[in-house]
């Protein structure tokens, strides 16, 4: 009888597909939990409230259907991290899916992308999708090892931004450039050291897609990374001030690439 047995990298990938689709998130705070519970993109599966969290969230709970586990304050037994600032309020959640790169990157009359290299922190992550959301970026794109996953801290920090603005996670980040300039985009690597400014960069083409990669703050973008982009750019700002944290710098440069009416 013919020997039948997968190949290890075979059932290392079912094992992987198995592991993410058990993946729970728990999410905490009023805005975090209000905005998913409001989401009907969202999968909702455990929501633990105190009576006073309950009260404020009402109306999303009726919204959502979901029948709630109303606890006293002082055992609140949501698993989170100690410390986590959750105001009575955590709901577990399946991750969200959003689809593929050009399912959220083509669309937008002016799209603006950002794109993340090694930004590990869930806060930054968060700080980002908020600024995202507000000055109109199509996604925020990050990799599948090496990125920030979806978490509670992320969400909170977010500040509901997270159920609307895509987040994805991409195997590769050269890929994820290549396709993208496929698609036309213009990919500008952030770069302290660049000589150009955005704003030159963009110059005549501010009608175009632009994609705009952060890398993390200290080691900033790989090498492979830099060598993939159309170009490298800086934020234009008075020098001898030291670096922006990459949250800050993603909004001003998001900002910097906008077309000015």
């Amino acid at each position: 009888m013919a020997n039948t047995k997968k190949p290890k990298w075979v059932v290392a990938k079912e094992q992987a597909k198995k592991v993410e689709a058990a993946t729970t998130v728990w999410l905490f705070g009023l805005h975090a939990v209000r905005d998913a519970l409001l989401n009907p993109k969202r999968e909702k599966l455990h929501l633990i409230v105190t009576l006073n969290a309950h009260n404020k969230l009402a109306e999303a709970i009726a919204e959502a259907g979901i029948e709630p586990e109303i606890v006293d304050p002082r055992s609140f037994k949501a698993p989170l991290d100690p410390g986590s600032v959750h105001q009575g309020a955590a709901l577990e959640v399946k991750p969200l899916e959003w689809g593929r790169l050009a399912d959220v990157a083509i669309g937008a009359e002016v799209p603006r992308v950002i794109l993340l290299d090694r930004v590990t922190d869930p806060h930054n992550v968060g700080a980002i999708l908020r600024s995202a959301e507000v000055l109109g970026a199509s996604a925020v794109i990050g990799t599948r090892h090496n990125s920030a996953p979806e978490t509670g801290a992320l969400a909170k920090t977010a500040s509901g931004a997270l159920e609307r603005q895509p987040y994805l996670r991409v195997r590769n980040l050269a890929d994820a450039i290549t396709e993208l300039q496929g698609m036309g985009y213009l990919v500008l690597g952030l770069d302290g050291e660049a000589e150009q400014t955005i704003e030159a960069a963009v110059a005549g083409r501010t009608s175009d897609p632009v994609a705009l990669v952060l890398g993390a703050e200290g080691p900033g973008l790989r090498e492979k990374t830099k060598e993939t982009c159309d170009a490298l750019v800086r934020i234009d700002a008075s020098g001898g001030f030291g670096s922006l944290n990459v949250s800050n710098a993603a909004a001003l440069a998001l900002y910097a690439s906008k077309a000015r009416s």
